[in-house]
């Protein structure tokens, strides 16, 4: 009897807690602060949201789900949710950016990419200091890149390529230590690589190629121990000028180097064929000359070395079949 009374006492407390834990879930409310800005960012997008954003509650209301893109989580020993993840892409979306965007604070993704865009990102992006996706490109956005954006410690992945951004590109995205890929490119950039960028410790992917930058690699690794864990490297489709450094070979990580279309000149020395994975390098259309050594054929990794388009010596030959290097979006996320 004893053991059939605690069972039931058992079941009952289980049944009361189920139903606290629904009760409080579904009278969870959305911080006003977010649903506000939800709503301006409704107002502002027009109707390629609106079908899909129904009801109220942007993170959703009894029976209706949360909006389209919208992700929403509950502050830990709270009795209210935030949304953390925005992502509205693929809607050509029209219009300057959606300043009240800057007011979901909480955010850790915002995607808008592949859109119709336009105009500058706000410096008011600087306030989104948890933000660690911030996917903006294939838009058509213009002027400078915001010094702002340094100001998001959390940043992992900052995708701003395929847009219209002009000026230099800011040395404060040096500050962002957490940074892993950052892509740039297919803009309208200028001046020089900041050569700070080489203090970031876990950047893997740099890709500034199809801009208008000038400098040289060897300005670019100035710094001792820069680029730890780089693999990836394109400054393809610039004006770069100058040679290959030998110090070019401290980059041990680096798999793809990617140099077509620019200026620089001058032989290509023999340190770079002793870094460990290298396993694409594109010389192709640039001013280099002389021989390539040895030591590039004999690369264990090496499976592709486009040449052509330069001043190399007779009989000096290309590596691989020469396909064209496509890397899927799938790589870059996670």
């Amino acid at each position: 009897m004893a053991i059939h009374f605690r069972f039931i006492s058992t079941a009952w407390h289980l049944l009361v807690m189920i139903h606290l834990l629904l009760n409080g879930v579904v009278h969870c409310k959305t911080l006003k602060r977010d649903v506000k800005a939800l709503n301006e960012i409704k107002a502002s997008l027009g109707w390629r949201v609106v079908y899909a954003w129904v009801g109220d509650d942007p993170c959703g209301d009894g029976d209706l789900p949360p909006w389209s893109g919208v992700t929403c989580s509950v502050v830990s020993g709270s009795d209210y949710r935030v949304v953390t993840e925005l992502e509205v892409y693929a809607v050509s979306l029209v219009g300057p950016f959606p300043i009240a965007v800057t007011n979901l604070v909480d955010l850790t993704r915002l995607d808008l990419h592949n859109n119709k865009l336009t105009g500058p990102i706000p410096s008011q992006i600087g306030r989104l200091k948890h933000l660690k996706i911030l996917n903006l490109r294939w838009n058509k956005f213009q002027d400078a890149i915001p010094p702002e954006i340094g100001e998001l410690q959390q940043l992992t992945h900052l995708y701003l390529s395929f847009n219209n951004f002009k000026g230099e590109i800011p040395k404060e995205l040096a500050n962002l230590s957490e940074l892993r890929y950052l892509l740039l490119h297919e803009n309208r950039l200028i001046g020089r690589i900041p050569p700070e960028l080489g203090t970031l410790p876990k950047l893997r992917h740099l890709d500034v190629g199809n801009n208008h930058l000038i400098g040289t690699i060897r300005e670019l690794i100035r710094i001792e121990g820069c680029f730890p864990a780089l693999r990836n490297l394109y400054l393809n489709n610039n004006y770069l000028t100058g040679g290959i450094p030998s110090q070019l070979a401290n980059l041990t990580n680096l798999e793809i180097l990617y140099l077509s279309h620019n200026k620089m000149s001058g032989v290509i020395p023999f340190g770079p064929a002793h870094i460990p994975r290298l396993t694409y390098l594109y010389l192709d259309h640039n001013q280099f000359s002389g021989r390539i050594p040895d030591a590039f054929y004999k690369h264990p990794f090496l499976k592709e070395m486009y040449i052509e388009g330069n001043s190399f010596r007779p009989g000096v030959k290309p590596i691989g079949d020469h396909k064209v290097l496509e890397l899927s979006d799938s790589e870059f996320l996670f």
